[in-house]
């Protein structure tokens, strides 16, 4: 415990010299309103892939319905700002969000989550869609046109802030006692079940988290770019989070960090192409995935105690 806690003040401390640091480059003229922008949408991915990460790199559980709770926050936050124009409004549209998202991830995964590898990444592909729908067909979504001018209430320190929160939270629960029994059920089902641990219990709590994070990166989202529609959350969305989280590692917070890095700059270098981007981003994913299969960093993770303790190593080693 004493070790965790102060591995998170570490963290902390790195954290917030990391906002001053891009708010001294934004205010010496070095971070641009085109790179901020970069920055932010490089932060709604992370904090999206890693709440992914958790449900399939950690929990062993392949889902492919994350854009249908992003959806939920982005509406949330989009509607009950749209009456509540202030910091304040903001805020609760993200807590009711994670709420909302919270209901329709127990909705999903109690009948769901008892299925296995294909069939259930097809059932929550369909949850996804059907939460899609039944957004396109509503009135107070504005329809399939969506809806628009949406209070920009959400800035990059606000992205930067809650990408921290998350981070925090999703790292401290995979390494306290729930995350050891959930990548024990993730490496044999029947072995952890045999040992006394509720698998259905920790695999919905690590889709409910998930769908949490999904829910608070559609927040930022809406509240961003001000204009949502229902085709922003389709099947597609939610590949291209799956794609951050393959590039990255399965099972690695860092190399999601990195890959959410890698591609939200090469997206943007990549802009002045055109519609030949997609063609370049695409045949640079197919090389990424031919010559490092298991991801940018596979599953290895940046560990302050590692670091320690090899500083503590090289030190003997110079002393001798």
């Amino acid at each position: 415990m004493k070790a965790n806690i102060k591995t998170n003040i570490i963290w902390l401390i790195i954290m917030v010299a990391g906002f001053y640091l891009i708010n001294t480059l934004i205010l010496v003229g070095v971070v641009n309103a085109f790179i901020e922008n970069m920055l932010v949408t490089i932060g709604i991915n992370i904090i999206l892939a890693t709440g992914l990460n958790l449900v399939i790199g950690f929990a062993g559980q392949f889902s492919l319905g994350h854009a249908g709770f992003m959806a939920i926050g982005s509406y949330a936050t989009a509607i009950i700002t749209s009456s509540m124009e202030t910091p304040a409004g903001f805020y609760i549209a993200l807590v009711v969000g994670i709420i909302l998202s919270i209901i329709a991830a127990l909705i999903v995964g109690i009948p769901t989550l008892r299925l296995r590898g294909d069939y259930l990444a097809i059932a929550t592909m369909g949850a996804a869609e059907i939460i899609r729908i039944i957004i396109n067909n509503l009135k107070i979504t504005g329809g399939a046109s969506g809806i628009f001018n949406i209070p920009n209430l959400a800035s990059w320190p606000t992205v930067y802030v809650m990408v921290c929160i998350t981070t925090i939270i999703i790292v401290n629960f995979i390494r306290s006692r729930g995350g050891r029994a959930v990548k024990s059920v993730r490496e044999d089902e029947i072995a952890a079940e045999a040992m006394g641990i509720n698998i259905f219990r920790w695999k919905l709590l690590a889709f409910v988290i998930g769908a949490a994070t999904a829910a608070v990166a559609g927040s930022l989202h809406a509240s961003y770019l001000q204009t949502i529609g229902p085709n922003d959350f389709n099947i597609m969305e939610s590949i291209s989070i799956l794609i951050v989280v393959v590039l990255g590692g399965v099972g690695s917070i860092t190399g999601t960090f990195v890959a959410a890095a890698v591609l939200g700059v090469i997206d943007t270098i990549l802009q002045n192409f055109g519609t030949l981007r997609m063609v370049i981003y695409s045949i640079a994913l197919i090389l990424l995935m031919v010559f490092k299969p298991s991801g940018l960093l596979g599953t290895w993770e940046l560990s302050l105690q590692r670091i320690f303790k090899h500083k503590r190593k090289t030190g003997g080693v110079a002393n001798d």
